[in-house]
């Protein structure tokens, strides 16, 4: 069963500031002989303390706190030697540090909510209710590859080329004009080391030549759905389906580089955007997952028993997806059963998100189950049915589905989530299921001791650059020329060419930013809602800002590893 919250030792360690601040800290109590100036807070490592004791840390104001670790003196080489005194104990105690395990099928909050005021559920289809296997991104990159060469009249050659299953990750940007694939920040400054240029990475000077720097205004950034439109000249992909596109624009670029042939990347952007659509809207995706799809359809995400426990304990639901209704009876009678629709009180397919939440025009159409549409107009949503089109503002009227008690997943940020929260007041909920992944990832002991060393160290720079002597400096630029070494491993470790989908070397990625305000939960998958009951509340963790104070409650192992059922009991 998923924890109530997240470990807190697991907590500390992803908060930039703590980890590293109370390691120092400890170290450098023991090297000083004079007490701290002002109180802090007291925090018990269970890993350090095992070595050093509980110690109480204080900070004072930061000049002052650096410049008294080490005291004046006039021998450079004793200052020096007391540095990498600091340097080598700081170490040695980062390497004892063990953390609790996250578990990958829990359930985070970026916005306190309680499943008790939830009364309605709405899904999405794809990569909601059902998940698919990577059969199915090579399947849309062969066929939007072959529609290239027979449609627009692309070189033969590029049949050479096949889906490279890792080469990209979700959120990031496309620059239109220059035909670059680039991971980009919350703050739009360009993570150098993440560019490339067809399937070959761009060095860090040409791109901040090309760029005049990091940055990336916002005019010229993707616009709210992340679209190049109207200016923007800047592409994010944030769907799991644009994986397969991304490949085959880096693909399709990295043939032309090397033949020499001269082209233009705005035609080369909008041949492959057309191609990679003409998979879906013409039902080419579509007819090949239904003829086989035991290959492209994942069973195990248990969507069946979430819909079932919902159903048992009364609540309401219903689906709203882009799919065409053929698709979806197939692969929910795969998933489910024959039964599926009795699940649902309204289920609306090729609903065309975002356009559905935005665009009034629209009338639902009513649908027979041999796929007629039929031409009455619709009074009242009816369970059983199905409609296609419609707008949110008809749903809403017919429904009487406002406000939060309403909670709907999806896994596309802007098509399914921006809108409800910003607009409707629904609460909503994102599956990213590359989160699993990642996860398993940083609960690794050379994910953990890595994190830990860099942030540590991150310290010592910060609080030993005052010390300005030659020989002080050149031990502050030795550890600095050690930290942008150690950099590159912590993106490497998720994704050889673009690292995490949830964060550059430091800050959050744009992906992050966007899902951190348009989702109020985020999950691997809906399964995760099984370790829940429907009374839960969900708490986003108080992360401290830059001027605040870290405080926190003591580490309890007991809590954090148990069970909601468990710590009801603690």
């Amino acid at each position: 069963m998923a924890p109530l919250s997240l470990p807190v030792s697991f907590l500390l360690k992803q908060t930039d500031c703590l980890q590293r601040a109370n390691i120092f800290r400890n170290v450098l109590q023991g090297l000083r002989q004079r007490p701290f100036r002002s109180r802090l807070w007291k925090r018990n490592f269970v890993a350090v303390s095992r070595g050093i004791g509980q110690l109480l840390c204080q900070q004072p104001r930061a000049k002052h706190y650096a410049a008294s670790v080490c005291s004046s003196s006039a021998d450079g080489q004793d200052l020096t030697e007391r540095l990498w005194s600091v340097y080598h104990e700081t170490k040695r105690q980062t390497q004892a540090i063990s953390t609790d395990s996250v578990n990958p099928d829990t359930i985070f909050a970026n916005n306190e909510m309680s499943l008790r005021d939830i009364e309605i559920y709405g899904f999405d289809y794809d990569y909601t209710l059902a998940f698919y296997s990577s059969h199915l991104h090579t399947l849309i990159f062969n066929i939007a590859r072959d529609i290239l060469i027979t449609k627009h009249r692309y070189p033969e050659g590029l049949r050479k080329y096949e889906y490279i299953p890792n080469f990209a990750v979700r959120g990031l940007h496309y620059d239109v004009q220059k035909a670059l694939l680039m991971k980009i920040d919350a703050f739009h400054y360009i993570q150098l080391g993440t560019v490339y240029r067809g399937l070959q990475p761009v060095s860090d000077e040409e791109v901040i030549a090309m760029y005049e720097g990091c940055h990336v205004p916002l005019e010229i950034m993707s616009d709210f759905y992340g679209k190049s439109s109207h200016g923007h000249t800047m592409k994010q992909f944030m769907d799991i389906f644009s994986l397969p596109e991304m490949t085959l624009l880096s693909c399709v670029n990295d043939f032309f580089m090397k033949h020499n042939i001269d082209y233009e990347p705005v035609h080369l952007y909008k041949d492959v955007k057309e191609a990679i659509r003409d998979v879906h809207v013409k039902g080419i995706m579509y007819r090949a997952v239904e003829a086989d799809i035991d290959k492209y359809i994942c069973y195990g995400e248990q969507s069946q028993a979430v819909l079932k426990k919902l159903s048992a304990h009364g609540k309401k639901m219903f689906l709203i997806t882009n799919s065409p209704f053929d698709f979806v009876d197939r692969g929910m009678s795969y998933i489910v059963g024959k039964d599926w629709r009795d699940l649902f009180d309204v289920v609306i397919v090729q609903a065309d998100k975002p356009g559905f939440f935005n665009d009034r025009r629209k009338p639902f159409r009513r649908v027979t189950d041999k796929g007629a549409l039929l031409w009455d107009r619709i009074h009242r949503l009816e369970k059983g049915q199905i409609y296609k089109q419609g707008n949110l503002y008809e749903f809403l009227r017919l429904t009487g589905w406002r406000g939060s008690r309403v909670l709907y997943f999806g896994d596309h940020i802007y098509s399914d989530l921006a809108d409800l929260t910003l607009k409707h007041g629904w609460r909503t909920g994102a599956i990213i299921p590359e989160l699993r992944k990642e996860i398993k990832i940083m609960n690794t002991q050379p994910y953990v001791h890595m994190m830990t060393w860099l942030q540590s160290l991150t310290g010592l720079i910060e609080q030993m650059q005052v010390h300005r002597d030659p020989a002080s400096q050149a031990v502050v630029e030795e550890w600095i020329r050690e930290r942008e070494a150690m950099r590159p491993q912590t993106k490497d470790i998720f994704n050889a060419q673009f690292g995490s989908l949830f964060r550059t070397y430091h800050n959050p990625t744009y992906f992050s930013r966007r899902l951190s305000r348009f989702a109020d939960i985020y999950m691997a998958s809906i399964s995760c809602l099984l370790n829940y009951d429907f009374q839960h509340t969900f708490f986003p963790r108080r992360t401290p800002l830059q001027h605040e104070s870290p405080f926190w409650p003591e580490h309890n192992p007991a809590v954090s590893s148990s069970s909601p059922q468990d710590q009801s009991r603690v």
